[in-house]
């Protein structure tokens, strides 16, 4: 047998560790990989870093998507219900339809945004009614909170909304322009509105597209919130004073078009998982970028098994 001194011991676990490790994707190679699920082409899937489906069901488009610590999927049905699946049986075990409850029946409602709460409670954002509601598994409306919209449409009131752990409600007013935040009353007590940045609107929903249509925010830990322009093509960090301190545009990422910038995640090792819907083929739908160093630490290529329309995804813990 070979003898093998203690520092070659060590070079040779180092290779095999970096053997092991290294994935290339397109170009892109990481040491981080990541499992989410997502939908597009129909079909709701989970899928490996390399983009392989592990599981998939039929599924039409969504703007939301959590996975419940039970394993279960909440997801967006149609124009305005909210639909809990069981991964195994893929069966809906739940749902509520914001189209024909708590005092809807006959208003146009589209449904974009929701979020599990604490005991089972679900907070939803109903675009139409122009307001948020958090109701039980029965259906019960136990808050109503009315919001601020300049635009009204049943299609563009909201995008994401998330309850803060705050209490208040940090929304996305796609129609507007503006992220604002509302406290536990409704009051709003921040706002931002996306810049053009000195451009033009531009009609469309690929890369030639430009507008500031906003699809999500989320409040760091440093109090900072960050903002998914949509069809900006940006991520932006803003201050509280309202002051752009950190951004990606839509080239910014060497071989990378962003074009509708959908997904927000802030991961545990500190980077930040991207949405990029409607870039068209050759270019990501889901990207990993290390804020820091502004480089794409992973990314997922899957144009050709989910299409030009996947508009959210969820790390798979």
């Amino acid at each position: 047998m070979l003898h093998q001194t203690p520092a070659c011991r060590r070079l040779l676990s180092l290779l095999c560790w970096g053997i092991f490790s290294l994935v290339s994707l397109s170009g892109t190679t990481t040491f981080a990989q990541q499992k989410v699920i997502l939908q597009g082409n129909e079909k709701l899937a989970m899928v490996s870093p390399d983009g392989k489906i592990d599981w998939e069901m039929q599924w039409g488009g969504i703007h939301d998507i959590h996975v419940l610590p039970n394993g279960h999927i909440m997801v967006q049905q149609g124009a305005a219900k909210i639909a809990e699946i069981d991964p195994q049986t893929k069966q809906v075990v739940w749902s509520y339809d914001s189209s024909k409850q708590n005092g809807n029946a006959g208003k146009a409602v589209e449904v974009h945004a929701f979020q599990p709460l604490p005991e089972g409670q679900v907070m939803i954002a109903e675009s139409g009614p122009g307001r948020i509601i958090e109701i039980n598994r029965d259906g019960k409306l136990l808050k109503e909170i009315k919001l601020k919209v300049l635009h009204p449409h049943p299609h563009t009131d909201t995008r994401l909304a998330r309850k803060l752990s705050s209490g208040h409600y940090l929304v996305c007013h796609e129609g507007d322009g503006f992220v604002r935040e509302y406290d536990a009353e409704g009051k709003v007590v921040w706002e931002y509105e996306v810049p053009l940045f000195g451009k033009e609107p531009k009609g469309g929903h690929g890369p030639e597209a430009f507008g500031n249509k906003c699809f999500a925010a989320l409040r760091l830990a440093n109090g900072n919130t960050l903002i998914a322009t949509g069809n900006g093509h940006s991520v932006l960090e803003v201050t509280p004073k309202k002051e752009v301190v950190w951004k990606i545009e839509q080239r910014d990422l060497p071989g990378i078009t962003l074009a509708w910038v959908t997904t927000l995640e802030v991961l545990a090792n500190g980077h930040y998982l991207v949405g990029n819907c409607h870039a068209g083929p050759g270019q990501p739908l889901v990207i990993e970028i290390d804020p820091k160093t502004k480089k794409v630490v992973w990314q997922l290529d899957a144009f050709e098994k989910f299409g030009n329309n996947v508009s959210n995804s969820q790390v798979l813990k």
